[in-house]
């Protein structure tokens, strides 16, 4: 993303890599101990995947929450909400637009259930947070659960309520029926996996990896 935290954060991988440091690779979000069996595609009883729609800041952090995630058939980073028949990155970053960055993911329910995906989603979210999401500020970076049915509606609900006596303030994040979503631009997909160096020093940078440790690695 053209931010200019990521261009500190670039600096700061930089300097880390010179030094002979590394950043951890099993953060909760990129462990892969969910993925250890190779053939859990074996068992899917329905081949017919669902999609969850979800807009947490950055979208580059989101999607590699679910990237190869048993469970999961895809992860697509993109744009939600709005009324424009189109978005691309450059409407989107201005903020003039009322879409989101977000991503939806495809995935098998006989597998991981939308309940089980929303509980991923929310602890690598800043809930409360109305302008966005750590070093990203504005409309197009704001949190937002887009259901796609009744039953999505109800579990968003549920999830948001189980979590909501873990804040002192109000839960911000919004929840929307589905609307839109348009794919973003190819480079932004899978940029976790395609420049990993750069995604761990912008997800440090921005103050996500921080917030999830200090507050959520401490909720069971």
């Amino acid at each position: 993303m053209e931010k200019q935290v990521l261009i500190a954060a670039v600096i700061v991988a930089s300097i880390a890599v010179a030094a002979g440091l590394h950043f951890s690779v099993l953060k909760k979000d990129e462990k892969t101990v969910e993925n250890a069996e190779p053939d859990w595609k074996q068992n899917v009883s329905d081949e017919e995947t669902e999609v969850a729609t979800l807009a947490g800041g950055c979208f580059w952090c989101i999607e590699a929450i679910f990237d190869e995630r048993k469970g999961v058939e895809k992860a697509v980073s993109g744009y939600a909400g709005g009324s424009k028949e189109n978005a691309t990155y450059k409407q989107v970053k201005t903020g003039e637009t009322d879409h989101r960055e977000a991503v939806q993911v495809h995935y098998y329910p006989s597998i991981i259930s939308y309940e089980k995906i929303l509980n991923e989603y929310w602890r690598n979210i800043d809930p409360t947070d109305a302008g966005g999401q750590f070093s990203d500020r504005g409309p197009q970076y704001t949190t937002a659960i887009y259901y796609h049915d009744e039953d999505q509606k109800e579990v968003a609900e549920k999830t948001r309520d189980n979590i909501s006596d873990k804040f002192d303030e109000p839960i911000a994040t919004e929840i929307e029926e589905f609307t839109t979503f348009f794919k973003a631009e190819d480079y932004h997909q899978n940029y976790s996996q395609k420049n990993t160096i750069q995604y761990k020093a912008y997800k440090k940078a921005s103050g996500r990896s921080g917030f999830i440790q200090r507050v959520w690695d401490k909720v069971k």
